[in-house]
C-alpha cells in the first residue's frame, strides 16, 4: 500500500456553505435542499432516508411516462417536489445533488452543478454521512467485475452463523441507506454489520477519505475487497483505467484489511495505490496454498494463514472444498473472499464454515437444473461477459457451450482460445453470435458450431434439443452466454429461465 495522503473535503461551495460538517445523523440535515438525481430505487430511498430530518428535496428525472408518473405520486406522498421530463437544468438553491449510481458522469444536471459549485454525491456517500454517531454498523465491502453478488450473499451467510444481525446491502437486495437509518425496538441501529455491495457506478460517487486531525473523520470500511477486474461498462467510464480506478475507490480509508485476488494483479496493484488507515494489512485469496497473510486452498481443505497468531508457521481450516456449492473453482474464489472479511471481522472458523455449509446461491449462477441421459445441463445465464463466462468454461472438462446475445462491443478471441480445450461444441443465439463464431473459427476451428437464426424466445428449445444432440454421456451443456439478454429476453433471468423449460422439456421427452 502507498504512502498515505491526507485530503480535506471539497464540500464547500463558493457562497462559503461548508458541507463537509454533515457526516453523522446529528448534523443539521434539515437546513439543506438537496437535488435528488433519479426517481427510480436509489431515488426514493434517498427521499426516504431524508424526509425524516425535514431536509428540502426535489426530484428531477428525465422520464415522464406512466411509470415515471406513478414513482413521482410516491414521491410526492413522501414530502418531495417531483419534476419529470427534464434532468438537465439544477434546481434554484439547491445545497448539494445526490444522484442514482446509472447517472453518467457526464450528464447535463452534473455540468450544471459543477458550474454553480454544487457537490454531486452518490447514495452511498449519503448513507456514509447519515451514519448514526454511536453504534453505526460497520461496513464489510465488496466490488469487482464478476461474483460480488454470490460473494456479498456468502458473506452475510457467514455473519448471520456467527449470530451477527447483518444484511447484504448496497448494489444488491436492500438499499444501503435504508439500512443506515433502520433501527431497531430500543431505537439504536439495526444491524451490527452490513455486508455491502458496490458497482463501479456507485464507487465513482465516492469522496476521497479525509482526515481532520484530533477529531478526524472514522475509516470508511471497516474492511474491502476486490474480487477480480475486468473492462466492463467502458462506455460509462471512459476507459478501462478510469474503470478500474473507480474499482479502486472501495480500499480507500479502509481500516483493517483490503482484501485482494492473487490471481489478478489488478487487484493488487489497487490495494498498493490505497490510502488507508494506519495498520491495515493487505490480504490475498487466491486457489493455491495461502502465503502468509493469505488464505487458499490445500488440497480439500480452504485455509487460512491471515488471521492466525503467527502468520509464517500457523494456518487454521475454514471448511472443506465440497461445503462451498456449486465447487467451480471461481466459486471457491469468492468464498474464500467472503471469509477474508469475515475473518477480518474476528468471526470465528466455526461460524466461517457454518455460513458457507449454509449458503446457496441466487438463480442464474452457474445452477445446475437437470442431468438428461448423461448429461449435466448447468445455467449460468447471469454470465453476461466474457470474464465472467471464462470462469464458467474453466469448471467443466467437456462442454457443449450456449452463448450469444448482446455483445455490447466485446471482442471473444480471447475467452475462446483459453476455453478451446473444454468445448466439444457450441451452440450459438441472439443478435450478436456471429461475433462468437468468428472468433471460434479462429481459435477453435475444430469445434463444431450450430447457429439458431431465430431471435424469439421460443427459439431456447431449438437450442437446448440442438445442444443435446452434440453432447455426450459425461458432458456439460452450460448456458454460459458471454453476452446481454435483451436482444431476445427481458433481463438474464428470463433467459435463464427459458434455458431451463427448455431442458425440463428434454426430460418430458424422456419420460
Amino acid at each position: 500500500m502507498g504512502d498515505r495522503q491526507v485530503t480535506h473535503d471539497p464540500a464547500v461551495r463558493p457562497d462559503g456553505r461548508d458541507l463537509g460538517g454533515f457526516r453523522d445523523d446529528t448534523a443539521p440535515w434539515g437546513d439543506l435542499t438537496v437535488c435528488v438525481a433519479g426517481a427510480g430505487v436509489s431515488g426514493r430511498s434517498v427521499v426516504r432516508a431524508l424526509r425524516g430530518y425535514g431536509t428540502t428535496l426535489v426530484v428531477v428525472d428525465g422520464s415522464d411516462d406512466t411509470r415515471a408518473r406513478a414513482n413521482a405520486a410516491e414521491l410526492e406522498e413522501l414530502g418531495a417536489t417531483v419534476r419529470l421530463g427534464d434532468a438537465d437544468t439544477l434546481p434554484d438553491g439547491v445545497d448539494v445533488v445526490v444522484t442514482s449510481p446509472g447517472w453518467r458522469p457526464d450528464a447535463p444536471l452534473f455540468g450544471a452543478a459543477a458550474k454553480a459549485g454544487v457537490p454531486v454525491w452518490g447514495d452511498v456517500e449519503l448513507a456514509w454521512r447519515l451514519r448514526p454517531r454511536e453504534g453505526a454498523a460497520p461496513w464489510l465491502a465488496i466490488t469487482g467485475t464478476n461474483g460480488k453478488t454470490t460473494t456479498v450473499r456468502m458473506l452475510a451467510s457467514i455473519l448471520e452463523a456467527a449470530g451477527l444481525r447483518t444484511e447484504a446491502v448496497g448494489n444488491v437486495g436492500t438499499p444501503v441507506l435504508d439500512a443506515v437509518v433502520a433501527r431497531d425496538a430500543d431505537g439504536g441501529p439495526a444491524h451490527d454489520v452490513l455486508a455491502l455491495e458496490l458497482s463501479s457506478f456507485q464507487l465513482h460517487w465516492l469522496e476521497r477519505w479525509t482526515e481532520e486531525g484530533p477529531g478526524r473523520l472514522a475509516p470508511r470500511m471497516r474492511a474491502a475487497a476486490v474480487l477480480n477486474v475486468a473492462p466492463d461498462h467502458l462506455d460509462w467510464h471512459g476507459s478501462a483505467e478510469a474503470y478500474a480506478a473507480d474499482k479502486g475507490r472501495i480500499f480507500e480509508g479502509a481500516e483493517l484489511a483490503c482484501v485482494y485476488n492473487t490471481a489478478d494483479p489488478e487487484t493488487e496493484r489497487l490495494v498498493r495505490e490505497a490510502e488507508v488507515t494506519d495498520g491495515c494489512r493487505a490480504i490475498g485469496f487466491g486457489l493455491g496454498a495461502p502465503g502468509p497473510s493469505g488464505l487458499g486452498v490445500v488440497e480439500d481443505l480452504l485455509v487460512d494463514r491471515a488471521f492466525v497468531a503467527d502468520t509464517r508457521k500457523q494456518a487454521v481450516e475454514l471448511a472443506q472444498v465440497a461445503d462451498v456449492v456449486p465447487t467451480a473453482p471461481h466459486n471457491v474464489a469468492n468464498a474464500l473472499a467472503a471469509a477474508a472479511l469475515a475473518r477480518a471481522h474476528g468471526v470465528t472458523v466455526t461460524a466461517v464454515r457454518e455460513g458457507l455449509r449454509a449458503f446457496r446461491p441466487d438463480a442464474h449462477r452457474i445452477a445446475h437444473v437437470a442431468t438428461v441421459d448423461g448429461v449435466d445441463y448447468v445455467d449460468d445465464s447471469k454470465a453476461t461477459n466474457g470474464h465472467a463466462a471464462a470462469a464458467s468454461l474453466a469448471a467443466y472438462p467437456s462442454i457443449v457451450w450456449v452463448a450469444g446475445g448482446l455483445a455490447k462491443g466485446a471482442e471473444f478471441d480471447g475467452l475462446v482460445s483459453g476455453a478451446r480445450e473444454h468445448l466439444r461444441a457450441a451452440v450459438l443465439i441472439g443478435q450478436d453470435r456471429a461475433v462468437i463464431r468468428d472468433a471460434l473459427e479462429r481459435h477453435a476451428p475444430d469445434v463444431p458450431v450450430i447457429e439458431v437464426d431465430a431471435t424469439d424466445t421460443g427459439a431456447m428449445e431449438t437450442v437446448v434439443r440442438k445442444a443435446a444432440e452434440l453432447a455426450r454421456p459425461g458432458d456439460t451443456v452450460l448456458l454460459a452466454p458471454a453476452c446481454a439478454s435483451m436482444d431476445m429476453f427481458a433481463n438474464y433471468g428470463a433467459r435463464g429461465d427459458a434455458f431451463a423449460a427448455a431442458v425440463h422439456g428434454l426430460l418430458g421427452d424422456a419420460s
